[in-house]
């Protein structure tokens, strides 16, 4: 088995490859993808950043990011990302019309995302962020085995259904030799607009679940209707409101996953 594994490239003109992943659905993925790109661009302005859309099924890029053109060809065939608030991006979604469902077998899949990792022109990307759909199926594997990566940030609700999941999803990329950079724990409050107090959703359970794994809570993202508002209006509220609390939390995962990717050169 081992012989008939791929062998990992990285992808030309990319430094460090960050997965954001989540095991189940809902949990608040895309939107974190989407917020700790801007952030990074934010926070280091001199550094390149890039977002790919992993989730071929359903993906989130377009429409959280603004972007709804058609991607340019280069001269050697590549497809040239689409930028938007300084981020490079590439999705499935730039490919087929926005109305139609993908409606593909796993072979198929496997094919668009390998054109997807392969056969785009980045420009000198220091981070690419990857946003991957929910599960450890497919995608999550052949990026695993096709890439060097450099970490994954695990996004989760305080919810127990979630974090069971999550749990599968962090033992496979731990089994599989992936870096954890750590755990995001998104709409675990909620923030009362008259008084400002901050109403705990759920109970402890990221935390716990971050001390059996030996991973840290990164940080925690509250339930907020700005947020989903700016991200659904293509404009995350990293960029819409860059001073807010919300954008603050944004930026200072940004800092810690930089961080921890730099730690991971050394």
């Amino acid at each position: 088995m081992a012989r008939g594994l791929p062998k990992q490239k990285p992808i030309i003109g990319v430094k460090h490859i960050i997965l954001v992943a989540s095991g189940k659905g809902g949990v608040g993925k895309s939107t974190t993808a989407v917020n700790l790109s801007a952030a990074m661009k934010s926070v280091k302005p001199n550094k390149v950043v890039g977002l790919l859309d992993a989730d071929v099924y359903g993906p989130s890029v377009p429409l959280m990011m603004n972007l709804h053109e058609s991607p340019l060809i280069s001269k050697d065939n590549k497809m040239i990302p689409l930028v938007n608030y300084g981020v490079q991006c590439m999705s499935m979604g730039f490919l087929v019309d926005e109305k139609s469902p993908v409606m593909w077998r796993g072979l198929m899949v496997m094919s668009a995302l390998e054109k997807l990792l392969r056969q785009v022109a980045w420009n000198a990307v220091d981070y690419l962020v990857v946003d991957t759909p929910p599960g450890t199926g497919d995608t999550h594997l052949s990026l695993i085995q096709n890439l060097p990566l450099a970490g994954v940030v695990l996004v989760t609700t305080p919810q127990a259904a979630a974090l069971e999941v999550t749990r599968r999803g962090a033992i496979m990329f731990q089994k599989l030799k992936v870096p954890i950079a750590g755990i995001v724990q998104n709409m675990s409050t909620v923030v009362c607009p008259n008084c400002h107090h901050s109403l705990a959703l759920y109970g402890s359970g990221t935390e716990i679940l971050a001390s059996e794994l030996g991973i840290d809570v990164l940080q925690d993202i509250p339930l907020d209707k700005a947020i989903t508002e700016t991200t659904d209006s293509g404009k995350p509220i990293v960029i819409a409101e860059p001073n807010s609390s919300q954008a603050v939390a944004y930026k200072n995962l940004a800092e810690k996953v930089m961080g921890f990717l730099e730690k991971q050169e050394q």
